[in-house]
């Protein structure tokens, strides 16, 4: 499980520090930073997929994804007693993201090429693609020198062997790739596999397509689906998954919870593709996913993925 999530320099964020539960919810007004908080989370899960640079370039860049106001809130701008507007930066900008959870923390630093690198590249077009200053992974809640496991600083990485010496295992990273891409050696760099696979098995589920064209009230072909993919196709095969192998009595609970006399069975055909069917008290058939509403297809959708038989250590609902 994740302690704590922090931010530095994005978009609307200058510094967060955000301690987290088993369950967090994220509330706020419109504009209030609840995206940025969003797509930062987005974008850490990226690293360990060799996608972080890529992810920032649809941003528009590092430079529009960075923090846009002043270098420091002072405190008469916290009181409203002074405009907060954007200065000109003395210092080298960095965003910055990072977790800690149960037995490793991790953080990376992106920033932009320094000016010596940038004229010996001049030729090249990707001279305004950021770059991985540096990554870390440690022991702890907090990042301290003693108890970190693993340093990369520019293209040079290093880690700890038995916990004690350093040594090197890169010395020529590419500066546009992540350390959790690059090596993941269960033998050699154990923790870096470790966050790695903890990163990628995070899910994130972004406003399921409900409309009537939406593939969800389709059928699909029925396969073992313990985690239910992130537009929600696979949905029959995700609930059939749940009534063999996960909690089943925890799920018709659910539905009891908030459709008193309901009941979800899967449907197959010859085809072997899956069908919903929703028994609803009163009714004479069973409904389909194509019959059913909006708000009940949703509740069905979060459901399976709240109730997967495979956990991950971070699972985000945007906007559920």
């Amino acid at each position: 499980m994740l302690h704590t999530l922090a931010i530095s320099n994005y978009r609307s964020i200058l510094n967060l520090v955000m301690p987290l539960e088993e369950l967090n919810l994220v509330t706020g007004t419109n504009g209030s930073g609840k995206s940025n908080l969003y797509r930062a989370l987005r974008l850490l899960a990226e690293t360990a997929q060799g996608g972080v640079i890529g992810s920032l370039a649809k941003e528009g860049g590092l430079q529009s994804s960075m923090w846009a106001g002043p270098e420091k809130i002072s405190e008469r701008m916290k009181r409203g007693e002074v405009k907060i507007e954007g200065t000109i930066k003395t210092e080298s900008q960095r965003l910055r993201l990072g977790f800690s959870s149960d037995d490793f923390g991790y953080s990376i630093s992106l920033g932009m090429p320094i000016p010596d690198l940038y004229q010996q590249h001049k030729a090249s077009l990707f001279n305004l693609d950021p770059e991985i200053k540096r990554e870390n992974i440690w022991a702890g809640a907090f990042y301290k020198p003693s108890s970190s496991f693993v340093e990369r600083s520019g293209s040079a990485i290093k880690a700890r062997d038995d916990g004690h010496s350093w040594n090197v295992k890169n010395a020529h990273i590419e500066n546009f790739d992540s350390m959790l891409a690059e090596l993941s050696d269960a033998d050699n760099t154990p923790e870096i596999f470790s966050v790695r696979n903890r990163i990628k098995s995070w899910r994130f589920y972004d406003n399921f397509r409900t409309d009537y064209a939406s593939i969800i009230r389709q059928s699909s072909i029925g396969t073992r689906t313990p985690v239910l993919s992130h537009d929600g196709h696979d949905l029959a095969a995700a609930i059939q998954t749940i009534f063999e192998i996960g909690d089943h009595e925890a799920f018709e609970q659910t539905i009891e919870d908030a459709f008193p006399g309901a009941k979800v069975m899967i449907g197959v055909s010859e085809e072997c593709r899956f069908t919903i069917e929703f028994k609803q008290y009163g009714l004479l058939r069973p409904l389909s996913a194509a019959e059913l509403s909006d708000g009940t297809l949703r509740y069905l959708l979060l459901a399976a993925a709240l109730l997967t038989p495979r956990p991950p250590s971070l699972m985000v609902l945007n906007e559920p």
